[in-house]
C-alpha cells in the first residue's frame, strides 16, 4: 500500500466515530505510536483520553554534545527522572492538543505502577531488563491493572481503544504488559459481574498500531538513501537505518495484514504538532525534524541514535 492509498478493507481515521481512548506505557510512547491519531481527534474537537501505564522511571536519558538537555544526572534516578518525564508528557499532550490524560495507578486502590525496564537485544527492539523491582509493571496481578483500565473505559465510555499489538510494538516488556493489560480491561469493563466501578461498557472497536512491513522497510531505506539524512547523521554522530535487518512486531506482513480492515491517518495535516510533541520528549527523542521525502514526512532518534523515520500515513488494525 503505497502513501495515501486505499484498499478495500481501509479506511481513514474519522473522529466522528465517537470518544478515542489511547492507552500506552510510558511518557513518550503515546507520541511515537500514535501522535497522529490523537492529534487528529484533537484537532476536530472530538473527545480524546490517554492513560499512562508507567511514569518511564528507568527510561535512558539523551544527552550529548549535539542534543544537549542537561539532565544525564537523572538517569538511573527514578523519582527524578519520573518527575521529569511528567512534565515531559504533559508539554507532548499539550502540543497534540490533548487535555483528558492520566496515569493508570491513579485510579481505584494504592500501589505505584513503575517502569520495568528494557535492554536492547537488537536494532531497533527491547527485551527484558535482568533487574526488574517489585513494583515493575510486568510483575503486577494482571486483573489489578486490569481492573483499573476497566474503571476508566466505564467512565469514559470510549468508542474506540488504541495500544500496540501483542509483540508491544518493539518488544518492551512494558508495551506486551500495556497490550495484555488492555484487552483484559476491555473484557471486564463489559462484564455486569466483574468487580469494577461504574456501568458497564462494551468498547465497539480495539485498534493496534501497525505498519505494513514493505512500507516499514521502504521507508528506512528512503532515509538511508537521503544525502540530507546521510549528512545529518554524521553531523550530529548518529547512524542511519540499516538494510535487512529482522523488523518490530509492529511491522505486519502485507498478506497478513489484507485479512484485516486497516485504518490509516494522514500525519502531515497535523504534523506540526506531532513534532513539537517529539520535541517535548526531550530526554528520549533526538533530533526530530520534517523531511519531505515521497514516503516520509519527518525524522528522528531514540537513545539508541539511529534515525527513524515519520510516514506519511499512520496504520492501526482493527479488532472487535
Amino acid at each position: 500500500m503505497r502513501p495515501g492509498e486505499t484498499t478495500p478493507g481501509t479506511r481513514p481515521a474519522d473522529p466522528s466515530v465517537g470518544p478515542l481512548l489511547a492507552v500506552h506505557a510510558h511518557p513518550d510512547d503515546e507520541t511515537l505510536a500514535t501522535g497522529a491519531l490523537l492529534a487528529t481527534w484533537a484537532a476536530a474537537d472530538a473527545p480524546v483520553t490517554v492513560v499512562t501505564c508507567t511514569r518511564g522511571e528507568r527510561g535512558e536519558v539523551i544527552d550529548t554534545p549535539t542534543h544537549p538537555t542537561g539532565v544525564a544526572h537523572l538517569e538511573g534516578d527514578g523519582p527524578a527522572l519520573a518527575a521529569h518525564r511528567e512534565q515531559e508528557l504533559a508539554a507532548a499532550l499539550d502540543a497534540l492538543g490533548v487535555t483528558d490524560r492520566l496515569f493508570l495507578d491513579t485510579v481505584g486502590g494504592p500501589g505505584r505502577l513503575e517502569d520495568s525496564g528494557m535492554a536492547w537485544v537488537a536494532p531497533g527492539i527491547a527485551g527484558p531488563a535482568p533487574d526488574s523491582g517489585p513494583t515493575a509493571f510486568t510483575r503486577v496481578p494482571l486483573d489489578a491493572a486490569a481492573g483499573r483500565l476497566a474503571a476508566v473505559l466505564r467512565d469514559r465510555r470510549p468508542a474506540v481503544v488504541v495500544t500496540y499489538e501483542a509483540g508491544g510494538g518493539y518488544g518492551h516488556p512494558d508495551h506486551v504488559r500495556t497490550y495484555e493489560t488492555t484487552v483484559r480491561a476491555l473484557d471486564l469493563a463489559a462484564d455486569p459481574g466483574a468487580d469494577v466501578d461504574g456501568e458497564p461498557w462494551r468498547v465497539p472497536e480495539r485498534w493496534e498500531v501497525v505498519v505494513p512491513a514493505d512500507r516499514w522497510h521502504a521507508g528506512r531505506a528512503e532515509v538511508a538513501a537521503s544525502p540530507r539524512h546521510r549528512a545529518l547523521a554524521a553531523e550530529a554522530g548518529l547512524t542511519l537505518p540499516a538494510p535487512d535487518v529482522d523488523p518490530p512486531p509492529l511491522a505486519v506482513p502485507a498478506p497478513e495484514l489484507a485479512a484485516d480492515e486497516v485504518v490509516t491517518v494522514a500525519v502531515e495535516p497535523v504534523l506540526d504538532r506531532v513534532l513539537a510533541a517529539l520535541r517535548a520528549h526531550a530526554t528520549q527523542v533526538q533530533h526530530a525534524g520534517a523531511t519531505d521525502l515521497p514516503g516520509v514526512c519527518a525524522h528522528y532518534a531514540l537513545s539508541n541514535g539511529e534515525l527513524a523515520p515519520v510516514l506519511v500515513d499512520a496504520t492501526v488494525r482493527v479488532r472487535r
